[in-house]
């Protein structure tokens, strides 16, 4: 009597949230796959055995390895991107603004080293598709970074000469070279309280000893 789900404007919402849920494991066992073997050495065959799937269902929701491997760095940056906007529109201190950046990649990245490892290696690939990606797309990422170092020129914060777009990308540099922590050494000792406190302190402070105190008395 009610086999005809479609009559009740079920059947699709249903197929879309399937379509959703295989979109995303899909994802899931990419990151796994790339992260291990290499994107270059890994294949269709890997992913869809990693997301228990058959080959062509990875071809009904991405075109190639490289669209699985974009679709990687928007979705799963995007996230990064969407919850650290939201903490850093509740704050006015730039400084507090750079720990929250700081602490919600470090977070993102210790959680899931897999992705740490595919953002750390594959980004960096001189491939003309990954470099049309970095050059556009990532750069909304530690755009992030450049933005909160102009609000701190603006309001006295930062010093003025320094340039943002040089700034960020070396902030950015450290942060990602740091976050390797996690993907060295299983038995690292290092928090990320502790790595994002050293990062604002080198990148604030620098690392040169305050000058001496000149006494006045002879």
């Amino acid at each position: 009597m009610f086999s005809d789900f479609s009559l009740f404007g079920f059947e699709q919402p249903f197929s879309k949230m399937k379509a959703e849920n295989k979109h995303s494991k899909i994802i899931s066992a990419a990151v796994k796959v790339f992260a291990k073997k290499g994107f270059f050495t890994a294949r269709i065959s890997d992913i869809a055995k990693e997301a228990k799937v058959a080959d062509g269902t990875i071809y009904l929701y991405f075109n190639n390895k490289y669209d699985i491997l974009l679709s990687v760095f928007e979705e799963e940056i995007g996230k990064i991107v969407k919850k650290t906007v939201n903490l850093i529109e509740k704050e006015s201190d730039p400084q507090i603004m750079l720990e929250i950046f700081i602490a919600q990649h470090l977070l993102a990245m210790k959680k899931n080293k897999n992705l740490a490892e595919v953002i750390q290696i594959e980004l960096r690939q001189s491939n003309k598709v990954i470099k049309n990606y970095r050059n556009n797309k990532f750069t909304e990422y530690i755009g992030i970074i450049g933005e909160i170092i102009e609000k701190g020129q603006k309001t006295g914060v930062y010093r003025d000469d320094v340039n943002p777009e040089i700034a960020k990308r070396a902030f950015f540099g450290a942060l990602d070279e740091v976050s390797r922590v996690w993907n060295v050494s299983l038995e690292t000792h290092y928090t990320v309280e502790e790595i994002s406190s050293q990062i604002i302190q080198f990148f604030l402070s620098g690392i040169s000893s305050p000058p001496l105190q000149v006494s006045g008395k002879s």
